[in-house]
């Protein structure tokens, strides 16, 4: 009973425009008081405790860095880079698209924003050398969606905080997937490019490339300084974050001189904004998640799929698909937040490697940012490029094809994700 209470609950303040946080809040009350347990004043102090937690604090600093990076002009070096060293290859133009949203990923965290620089920088270059337009912001839509998967993110962080895993193990297990990500859409782009017949760009002497390399050099080093602290225990996430965000703004100020003093007031101010969704968001479902455990919600789940524990494969191919969906109505933090502290029992049941588990579920969240009707990136991507909206998801189509391949073959093997992960631990 008190599942489907919480479903219907969620369900129809969604459908009727509730914002998400305050949806979950009604959640928490209607749950409440079905079990008589129902005090404004638990569901007010468990928002406190549940925000105030060290982890979350690598939130509003990741974004910090995302935005000042943008803004100081590192994430045009990481393209002209990415440009000298593939842009010669036959549809190299959507190869340093994605070459760049690898790299970018390793720095932001933030799939809207490396979404959104791909574009405004790539685009022209893409539509003057006569690829089409919605294909190639399709390709950079689904190209930003790595940033989640690939360390720093703000996705695992969240989930960390809802399941009370590692975020370090998290963060190194999501290299090799966020890799192979990024390589799926590689191959569908070079597959669908061939139809318009674009020639290649001219090869970079060694002279350009280097060039270009010491000019990407600072920023290259952000994703080193980051992962090597944390994998080596110099620094907690938390700590990495800050170091980001004040590297971001002495690359951006000293060596690029790019990001201007006039400037740092409306980068705070878009950091402090998107922060302040995010965590209150992070408040409502925690003080959610605390009705949900005292109600044994997992624990109904775990009776339902009784049958699935004893197949792990099948059970996790029911849980992706279910993710899948529910991910194209819903953004990445409230899918995580909401499914994230119910599921992982279930699956931990199952035997099956919680970090793991942990990577398929936030690819599965990031498939669904460029995934209709929703899809957060795709309408980003359409607001920078000028596309029609359904013109955008038309062209992503190959790319999100490609990315759901990718999640099949790590729920199918994966090894793929435990034998790197075994070795970074």
């Amino acid at each position: 009973m008190t599942l489907v209470l919480f479903i219907v609950t969620l369900g129809v303040t969604l459908c009727i425009g509730v914002p998400v946080a305050f949806a979950l809040l009604i959640c928490a009350a209607v749950m409440g008081f079905q079990m008589d347990l129902f005090d404004a004043q638990v569901v007010s102090q468990r928002m406190v405790v549940g925000a105030n937690n060290f982890s979350l604090l690598a939130i509003p600093f990741f974004l910090l860095a995302g935005e000042l990076m943008n803004a100081g002009g590192m994430s045009k070096r990481i393209i002209g880079f990415a440009m000298a060293f593939v842009g010669h290859v036959r549809g190299g133009l959507g190869v340093v698209a994605i070459f760049a949203a690898i790299i970018l990923a390793s720095l932001s965290g933030s799939a809207a924003a490396d979404s959104a620089a791909l574009i405004a920088i790539m685009l022209p270059m893409m539509k003057q050398s006569g690829h089409d337009e919605a294909r190639s912001v399709g390709l950079m839509a689904s190209g930003g969606v790595i940033a989640p998967i690939i360390p720093p993110s703000i996705a695992y962080i969240i989930f960390a905080v809802a399941t009370n895993l590692s975020i370090t193990q998290l963060f190194m297990a999501g290299i090799v997937p966020g890799v192979m990500m990024g390589i799926g859409a590689i191959v569908a782009w070079l597959i669908v490019a061939r139809r318009d017949n674009v020639a290649p760009q001219p090869r970079q002497g060694w002279g350009v490339r280097l060039r270009e390399t010491r000019h990407a050099l600072w920023s290259l080093g952000m994703p080193v300084i980051i992962l090597g602290g944390i994998r080596f225990g110099v620094v907690t996430p938390t700590e990495a974050a800050v170091i980001a965000a004040v590297y971001a703004i002495f690359i951006g100020m000293v060596i690029h001189r790019e990001l201007k003093v006039s400037q740092l007031f409306r980068v705070f101010r878009d950091a402090a904004l998107t922060t302040a969704v995010v965590m209150m968001l992070a408040a409502a479902a925690l003080a959610t998640a605390w009705f949900i455990t005292l109600a044994d919600l997992s624990g109904i789940v775990l009776d339902l799929v009784g049958p699935l524990v004893d197949s792990p494969t099948l059970l996790l191919i029911v849980i992706m698909a279910l993710v899948l969906m529910i991910g194209t109505m819903l953004d990445m933090g409230p899918t995580i937040l909401i499914l994230a502290p119910v599921l992982l029992p279930v699956v931990e049941e199952a035997g099956i490697d919680p970090i793991y588990f942990g990577v398929l579920f936030v690819i599965n969240c990031a498939i669904g940012l460029v995934t209709p009707p929703v899809g957060i990136v795709l309408s980003v991507s359409a607001g920078v490029s000028g596309v029609p909206l359904h013109r955008v998801a038309k062209g992503a189509a190959p790319f999100l094809f490609a990315q759901i391949t990718v999640l099949a073959l790590l729920v199918l093997f994966p090894q793929l994700v435990l034998t790197p992960l075994n070795w970074l631990r």
